[in-house]
C-alpha cells in the first residue's frame, strides 16, 4: 500500500513539472508584446519631444534686423541728409504716382515709426505693397515742416508679416512727447467735433481743404478737442480717398459728436494727423 501512494505521489509530481515547463499561452505574449508596445511608443514620444524641429510656422520676431540694418533707434540718432537702411512693415500707403513711379508709404516695426517720401517702384511692386508686407528701405533720412522722412530710395520686399496696434497718445496731445510717436499708427478717444468757419463765416464740422476752398475729392479738416483744448485733424485724400468709409465718416459729423479716432501721427509745423478711422466714442 505504501509502495501504490509513494509511487502516486511520483506520478503527480512529474506532472507538475511537465506543466511548469510547458512555454506559456498565447495570452502571455499578447500581454508581453503589450509591454513592449508601451515602451516603445514612451521612448519614441520622449526621443519626439527631445530632437523635435522648430515650428516653422511660428512669426519670426518683427523687431530682428538683418546685419548691416539699423534699429530704430540709430535711424533716430542718424544726422540728417545720412543715407539710412531700414527694415519694417508697411502700414498703409499713400496713392501710387503714374507719371513718377513712386509712392509713399508709413512703415513701422515694434520700436517706431518712418514715414517714406515717394519710393521709386513700379505699379506691379507697388500692388504688392499689402498691409504688413515686410520691406528693406535705402534712402537718406530727410526733414520737411517738423516732418522726418526718407527721401530718395529704393526698397526691397522681404519674407514676413507684421501689423502694429494703434498707441493710445490722447493724454499726449499739447505735450512736447507727442513728437516721439511721430509716424506711429495712433488713437485719440474721447474727442468732440468742434467748429470749424467756411469761406462764407459759417460754422461747419469739415472743410474741403484746410481753408475750405476745396471740393469733394479734396482732403477734408476738421477740429476736435478735449480739455478745453482744441486741434485740427486731417483725411489725406491721397491716403484715404473720397470712396473711404472714414471720408463719408468725416462728411457725416457735427459739431459736438463725441468721437474716437485712429490715423498716422504725421507732422507738418506741429502735430497733423492723418486720420484713417472714425467711430463714434465708446
Amino acid at each position: 500500500m505504501k509502495k501504490l501512494l509513494v509511487l502516486f505521489m511520483t506520478i503527480v509530481l512529474c506532472v507538475s513539472l511537465f506543466v511548469a515547463c510547458t512555454p506559456a499561452a498565447d495570452g502571455n505574449n499578447d500581454e508581453t508584446t503589450a509591454g513592449d508596445d508601451t515602451t516603445v511608443a514612451d521612448d519614441t514620444t520622449a526621443g519626439d519631444d527631445t530632437t523635435a524641429e522648430p515650428d516653422d510656422t511660428q512669426p519670426a520676431d518683427p523687431a530682428a534686423k538683418s546685419e548691416g540694418v539699423m534699429t530704430y533707434a540709430e535711424y533716430a540718432a542718424a544726422e540728417m541728409d545720412a543715407e539710412v537702411v531700414i527694415e519694417a512693415y508697411v502700414q498703409a500707403k499713400q496713392v501710387w504716382n503714374s507719371e513718377y513711379q513712386n509712392g509713399s508709404l508709413y512703415l513701422a516695426d515694434p520700436d517706431g515709426a518712418y514715414f517714406v517720401y515717394r519710393i521709386a517702384c513700379g505699379e506691379e511692386t507697388y500692388n504688392k505693397l499689402e498691409k504688413g508686407t515686410k520691406v528693406s528701405v535705402t534712402g537718406y533720412k530727410s526733414e520737411w515742416s517738423g516732418e522726418i522722412e526718407i527721401t530718395d530710395a529704393s526698397l526691397e520686399i522681404l519674407e514676413g508679416n507684421w501689423i502694429a496696434e494703434a498707441k493710445d497718445v490722447t493724454a499726449l496731445l499739447g505735450s512736447d512727447d507727442l513728437i516721439n510717436s511721430q509716424n506711429q499708427y495712433v488713437s485719440f478717444k474721447g474727442m468732440t467735433v468742434a467748429a470749424s468757419t467756411d469761406a462764407d463765416g459759417n460754422e461747419v464740422a469739415f472743410l474741403y481743404g484746410w481753408d475750405g476752398s476745396g471740393q469733394d475729392g479734396s482732403d477734408l479738416y476738421f477740429n476736435v478737442s478735449i480739455n478745453d483744448s482744441t486741434y485740427n485733424f486731417v483725411v489725406e485724400s491721397d491716403l484715404c480717398d473720397s470712396s473711404s468709409d472714414v471720408y463719408a465718416a468725416v462728411k457725416a459729423l457735427n459739431i459736438g459728436d463725441k468721437i474716437d479716432l485712429e490715423g498716422f501721427l504725421y507732422w507738418y509745423e506741429g502735430a497733423n494727423p492723418h486720420i484713417t478711422a472714425v467711430k463714434t466714442a465708446e
